[in-house]
């Protein structure tokens, strides 16, 4: 295995090649494994992470602890083994707060690449939170909103702000988990006192760090164990699975507060069996999650949201060579995502054009929102991708698979949404007997039967998967809705495409009221 830095500049990989990233953190050691392909992206192969909580004991001491350091040791041996194993060709590997703190950092990288042969580079502050916000951004558009990407880590609490996707702020602060329990929590008294005494010293800390007027009523996005663990948190105590896929869960202060206040009268004993909480972060939580309220706070933003990605992402990123233009568009990991499933890319951009034009003249009729074209375009990108899985039922394999997926830049509930318009693309269309689709608010469920009518006359306008129709147009009559479709040859059958539109306009007749007539423009 060779490193980036052993290299110079990071060359763009060769197709299919496998890059490990490893992020030796103060708390946790995490190795993310993917195999790049220009078409798909990255994709991950394998993912090991262990807490030998390197930092124990560095805010009293300034030194990496000699029992802290052998199991970091410990882990580390075991991830060049996975590394290995799994054929990793070039592997880039970082440490962080604990290691750039510690009067022995340096001597500790020089220990690890030694004994392991693992080429592991120091980085600072501002590097470090760098490569964080490349992840965010590469999950999230930031290119029109003020944002601050907070990455809160077992030693600091990196800080990333930016407007309009342009980076203007980049601060790191001694804010960590495990340095906060160390120095505020450790000493067994009472929990409550205890956590408003650290909120008093991180307040303190944030204005110092950032400033109160330059960030007001910003969109904050959390990175890192402590937001994620937050978010599994919530989930649990909403009435949900924990482990559901939290990435782009949006959290309340209020959830906060309750979450926080409720942890503070719990025993670390009680705290490891708290649904969605990882039981090795029980002792250090309550730091966390107080660093997340006063940021909250600090800023008066409404919510903040969960990236399950963070500084590995970012090295992968930086490996791969992926350019900021590819971050830009919103669709650009659902298409990925199909053309790993590997769908029919002329099928799946047909569907999209004709559904988009249904949208565009149906859709206020219907009742739609504008912010709803992007869900229909996303479901349909990926009504199909279940074939890989087999054709008979690939609707349903399609809703699996959109809920399960690793990356797709949607939110919770927009996930779900396009998981069910891309289910009800075909045979019967969304019914109350349905659990997910039952289990969804009232306008939600609105929202999925007039999307998934759309999507379903779409399809059946493209049944050949030859994308003969150029356009169409929609006419709401008294007593019937009449689609007019346009060849782009004049002289094309369209008998089929007619055809499999008319099979499936069924959802599209209840929700009207009228029959549906598809007709062509010609003959």
């Amino acid at each position: 295995m060779t490193s980036p830095a052993e290299a110079g500049a990071p060359a763009t990989p060769e197709p299919r090649e496998r890059l490990g990233a490893l992020d030796v953190g103060s708390n946790s050691i995490r190795l993310l494994v993917a195999e790049y392909d220009p078409a798909a992206g990255l994709t991950v192969i394998d993912e090991v992470k262990d807490q030998p909580r390197l930092a124990q004991g560095l805010a009293t001491t300034g030194r990496l602890d000699d029992a802290a350091m052998e199991r970091a040791m410990e882990s580390l041996r075991r991830m060049r083994d996975v590394c290995q194993r799994r054929g990793v060709r070039r592997l880039a590997a970082v440490a962080t707060a604990a290691v750039r703190d510690a009067s022995n950092g340096p001597a500790f990288v020089a220990r690890v690449q030694d004994e392991l042969g693992i080429p592991l580079r120091l980085i600072d502050a501002g590097t470090e939170a760098a490569l964080s916000y490349r992840s965010v951004a590469h999950h999230f558009q930031l290119d029109d909103a003020r944002t601050l990407v907070a990455d809160i880590g077992g030693g600091s609490l990196e800080v990333i702000g930016a407007v309009n996707g342009l980076v203007e702020l980049t601060c790191s602060l001694p804010l960590g988990a495990v340095r906060l329990t160390e120095l505020y929590l450790g000493d067994g008294g009472d929990d409550l006192d205890a956590v408003r005494r650290l909120r008093s010293q991180i307040r303190k800390r944030l204005r110092r760090g950032i400033g109160e007027r330059e960030w007001p009523a910003v969109r904050v996005v959390g990175s890192g164990g402590t937001f994620t663990n937050l978010g599994r948190m919530a989930v649990a105590r909403r009435g949900g699975t924990p482990v559901e896929q939290v990435h782009g869960l949006s959290v309340s202060p209020a959830e906060v507060e309750h979450l926080l206040e409720w942890l503070a009268t719990r025993t670390p004993e009680q705290r490891r069996a708290v649904p969605g909480l990882n039981p090795q972060r029980a002792d250090i939580i309550l730091a966390g999650i107080a660093v997340c309220a006063e940021l909250l706070a600090f800023t008066g933003a409404r919510a903040i949201t969960v990236s399950a990605y963070g500084l590995r992402e970012g090295l992968l990123l930086d490996m791969a060579g992926a350019g900021a233009e590819r971050r830009s568009d919103p669709l650009r990991l659902i298409r990925e995502f199909a053309e790993r499933c590997q769908g029919d890319r002329r099928h799946l951009e047909q569907v999209r054009h004709l559904a988009l034009l249904l949208f565009d003249q149906l859709g206020t009729r219907l009742g739609a929102q504008p912010d709803e074209r992007f869900l229909l375009e996303a479901a349909s990108l990926l009504h199909d991708v279940g074939q890989i899985v087999s054709y008979s039922r690939h609707h349903r394999h399609s809703y699996d698979l959109i809920m399960h997926a690793d990356r797709l830049n949607l939110t919770p509930r927009d996930r779900a949404l396009v998981a069910l318009i891309s289910r009800y693309h075909r045979k019967s269309g969304p019914r109350k007997s349905h659990p997910e689709y039952a289990a969804l608010p009232r306008e939600d469920r609105a929202l999925v039967r007039r999307l998934s009518a759309l999507l379903r006359v779409a399809d059946g306008l493209d049944r050949g998967h030859t994308a003969i129709v150029e356009t169409l147009s929609a006419t709401l009559l008294p007593e019937r809705l009449e689609i007019t479709v346009v060849p782009r040859v004049a002289s094309a059958d369209l008998s089929l495409e007619c055809w499999g539109a008319g099979r499936k306009a069924d959802v599209l007749e209840k929700l009207t009221d009228r029959e549906v007539v598809i007709r062509t423009a010609v003959g």
